[in-house]
């Protein structure tokens, strides 16, 4: 279990993966080693260095198994190989080694909803009803209308437009599929086929060192097995949306608590879910408590499917949304995991939506892209929960220009909405889609990644043809240019995730609490976590703390989501201060590291699109840093912990990384035991210096009302007593073993309990020697 959690000294154990950075990898557009114009896994291993440098903990590694590319390989045909233009099963060890050798990890994307076409599984179930993996896939006889037309055997709207199913002329049935019709859904119904999914797709590939998935469509798996009609919402279409029919179905939660038990558990494999559909947090809390032992955490899409037109048939028609709403939904979806034993995620970007800083920031001058790109990433490293980061995020690349016409848009939705919307011949239903997707494609955030300003923007060689167009402003926007501008978006970035990791008692798992909510150019917030500030030492982490006795430690996030200036907030008040002195500004967007601390009035205007971190301790900014605690693994590399050590297979720790300063329940029982001692050695001293005498008679005091109890009474005494103390350690390791598997209860607690129960014990040795002195007397 050790490798599976960092020790943290204020929060207790904390499985490693809450305070990582994840970085997703889209292999196709990330670079092409080879230059077939099609990105590799040798060209991700060519650039592992620059992903540990940024501050990135896990590679997540986007579908590179064998597929005949219908959905840029969410369409398996064979989870055990790679797609040859990606490279080999070798090559993904490779990638294993070079993650692990760094202190870094590596998951997969687990894509097992559905299948391609061209998978074996799938042609022999279609090869005739009779077929035992006939049940692996769903299939359902046609209907036929008063008319005597064959119909599918239900209304349902699939996600890339058009119904979800497809006529199999060889066996005369029909089978299903959300997606294309080149990617038939798996039937979890069947044992079988559950069994060979763990099997084939995921012991395959943690047996080989890979760290846990990100997990397609995860709740989609348990299909509701009546298989009618879903209501008709839209009297233009024959197809209709029907998430309720496949989303979160009677059996999910029995399925995905199955694989975790026989698949993700034995490896210690981590695992995030995409939960699509899922709205409401009483939704989503079983798929990530940790008492249910399913999911380690999901993606909730609510913000980031701001300004679409819905999942079916209007997605792609733009719908404005004014900066109240975003913050409802961060609020909603920060703090819903309060109180609960479950876990969240932050991301803006992924591969299935338009670029962050397109979509929230503002991208009308170069001054403003640069301003608003830092903005959102100081946004994002300052929220609760896991943070996942998309390729070229940390460099503020953008949309694809809006000269760009239709034929540069490679994405099977995109083509499916577009040709959809051309049909209908209504022009304004084109009009809008076009404008939509120009926004909010897919195809934005899958154009070649700009490393510099060559021919092709370094992702692949001169005179080759990428599989997407680069986008026209390489030149201006690349890795190579930034990493020479310490004013950069990617040198914020790398600032940001180190000031991330050093409070992260604050920004990772620190309480949320939103300030100004209808404000509509101000997104302001609180961040707390319990801590007793005094001054009477520098604290571990490198800051020195004022105040008064039991506040807490805050943090008070300011982002002008605007291109005006804005007034900032009462800085003072949020974070409660009695003097002015006790502000102190952490980072600004748009200030040096020269304006850190109180130089920064908490008034001054906030400038178009800035963003600020003020908090209510002092910074140290010199102080060494002491290493943070060490992490202990029992296993290889492969599956060990970020080990924090000086060896060739970790990661090297950032020079001013440094520990939280975190006062918890925990500390406080342990400071209460500390206090017990010292009053306990205050009083020995005290009758040390008054003389023996009176230690000697409360001695012999005990010896004798010992001695003076019958034997029967003595021994009844001690034997019930000690029957006491061996039932409550038992009831006691019990109920903290139990508490410690599930996550909630670090080891320094386990280990507060067991000292408890040792000091008992050692109460009744003495009581013991009491009763054997008093005997010894009595003879």
């Amino acid at each position: 279990m050790d490798d599976l959690y960092h020790e943290n000294e204020w929060l207790g154990k904390e499985p490693w993966w809450k305070d990582a950075t994840f970085y997703q990898v889209y292999p196709a557009s990330f670079r092409d080693s080879n230059g077939d114009g099609w990105g590799d896994i040798p060209g991700l291993i060519s650039k592992i260095d620059y992903l540990h440098e940024l501050g990135v903990d896990v590679v997540w590694l986007s579908p590179v198994f064998e597929s005949p590319q219908a959905d840029m390989g969410y369409d398996v045909s064979d989870y055990r190989r790679i797609h040859a233009p990606y490279g080999t099963v070798e090559d993904v060890d490779a990638l294993v080694e070079a993650c692990h050798i760094r202190g870094m990890k590596l998951i997969l994307d687990l894509v097992v909803n559905h299948t391609s076409i061209e998978h074996e599984w799938f042609k022999d179930s279609r090869s005739s009803k009779t077929n035992p993996k006939r049940d692996w896939y769903i299939w359902k006889p046609a209907r036929y209308s008063p008319e005597g037309h064959r119909i599918p055997p239900t209304n349902w709207r699939g996600y890339f437009a058009g119904p979800t199913w497809t006529w199999d002329e060889h066996t005369q049935e029909y089978y299903l599929h959300l997606y294309a019709s080149e990617q038939p859904d798996l039937n979890w119904e069947s044992e079988a086929c559950r069994e060979a999914i763990y099997e084939n797709t995921m012991r395959f590939w943690l047996e080989r060192g890979v760290d846990g998935f990100r997990i397609d469509t995860v709740n989609k798996y348990s299909k509701r097995t009546e298989y009618i009609d879903a209501p008709i919402i839209d009297v233009n279409s024959s197809c209709q949306p029907a998430p309720e029919m496949w989303c979160n179905g009677p059996r999910i939660h029995e399925f995905i608590a199955e694989m975790r038990a026989k698949a993700l558990d034995p490896y210690g494999a981590v695992s995030v879910g995409e939960l699509s559909n899922t709205p409401h947090p009483s939704q989503v809390l079983p798929y990530v408590s940790a008492a249910a032992r399913e999911l380690d955490m999901v993606f909730e899409f609510s913000m980031i499917r701001l300004g679409t037109g819905g999942m079916f048939g209007p997605k792609y028609t733009y719908v404005p949304f004014a900066l109240p709403q975003m913050k409802a939904i961060v609020e909603k979806w920060q703090t819903f995991i309060e109180g609960t034993d479950g876990w969240t995620t932050v991301f803006c970007e992924n591969h299935d939506n338009g670029r962050a800083v397109s979509r929230f920031g503002d991208c009308s001058t170069p001054e403003l892209w640069q301003a608003s790109a830092k903005t959102l990433a100081l946004w994002q490293a300052t929220l609760t929960g896991t943070l996942f980061l998309y390729q070229g995020q940390e460099i503020g690349m953008t949309n694809m220009p809006a000269t760009w016409d239709m034929d540069e848009y490679k994405d099977v939705e995109s083509l499916n909405f577009y040709a959809e919307a051309v049909a209908s011949r209504d022009q304004k239903m084109v009009a809008e889609t076009i404008h939509g997707l120009r926004i909010l494609a897919r195809d934005h955030s899958r154009i070649p990644f700009q490393w510099d300003d060559s021919a092709n923007a370094g992702f692949t060689k001169e005179g080759v043809k990428p599989w997407m167009r680069v986008h026209d402003a390489y030149q201006d926007i690349n890795a190579v240019k930034q990493m020479a501008d310490l004013d950069s978006v990617l040198h914020f970035y790398k600032k940001v995730l180190r000031l991330r990791k050093r409070h992260k008692d604050l920004f990772v798992f620190g309480a949320f609490r939103l300030l100004e909510a209808e404000d509509k150019a101000i997104f302001a917030y609180i961040k707390e976590k319990p801590l007793d500030i005094s001054n009477r030492q520098p604290r571990k982490n490198g800051y020195t703390a004022h105040g008064h006795e039991g506040k807490k430690k805050m943090a008070v996030v300011v982002l002008n989501f605007s291109k005006e200036e804005q007034n900032c907030p009462d800085i003072r008040s949020a974070l409660g201060c009695d003097i002015e002195g006790e502000v102190r500004l952490l980072i600004s967007t748009r200030h040096g590291e020269d304006c850190q601390g109180p130089t920064l009035g908490r008034n001054l205007a906030l400038e178009p699109w800035e963003g600020r971190v003020y908090v209510n301790f002092d910074l140290d900014t010199k102080a060494a840093a002491p290493q943070p605690p060490e992490v202990v693994s029992s296993q290889s590399t492969s599956t060990a912990s970020l080990v924090d050590v000086d060896t060739p297979s970790v990661r090297t720790v950032p020079s001013d990384f440094m520990e939280q300063d975190v006062q918890t329940e925990t500390q406080a029982s342990r400071k209460e035991f500390e206090n017990a001692a010292e009053r306990a050695r205050a009083e020995a001293h005290l009758s040390k210096k008054k003389g023996a005498g009176k230690a000697r008679k409360a001695d012999n005091f005990l010896a004798k009302w010992f001695g003076d109890l019958s034997d029967g009474a003595s021994t009844a005494l001690v034997a019930t007593n000690l029957a006491a103390v061996i039932g409550l350690s038992a009831y006691m390791g019990y109920k903290a073993w139990g508490l410690y598997e599930r996550g909630r209860l670090g080891w320094k607690s386990v280990g507060i309990g067991a000292g408890v129960v040792a000091g008992v014990g050692i109460i009744e040795g003495i009581l013991g020697g009491y009763l054997y002195k008093g005997k010894k007397k009595q003879s």
